[in-house]
């Protein structure tokens, strides 16, 4: 399942970038994927937003099995 969850953050990653950000797959564990957010995205008052309804979201659209994402640091 880790690999399918970097290939969907990979297609995500550009949008990110594109802000200044970037995103690292930390671990997957149980469906629970654990990140953390770089660059510009790390301070962003709107990370969380970020986290949560872009990446959680997207990657449980792809995934099923995901069942949530949290940020590390």
């Amino acid at each position: 399942m880790k690999e399918q969850v970097q290939a969907v953050l990979d297609e995500i990653r550009p949008n990110l970038q594109a802000d200044g950000g970037d995103v690292e797959l930390v671990d997957v564990v149980g469906g629970i994927v654990k990140v953390r957010l770089q660059g510009a995205c790390k301070g962003c008052p709107m990370s969380q937003m970020t986290l949560k309804n872009g990446i959680e979201r997207y990657l449980k659209s792809k995934i099923p099995a995901v069942k949530s994402v949290e940020g590390v640091s």
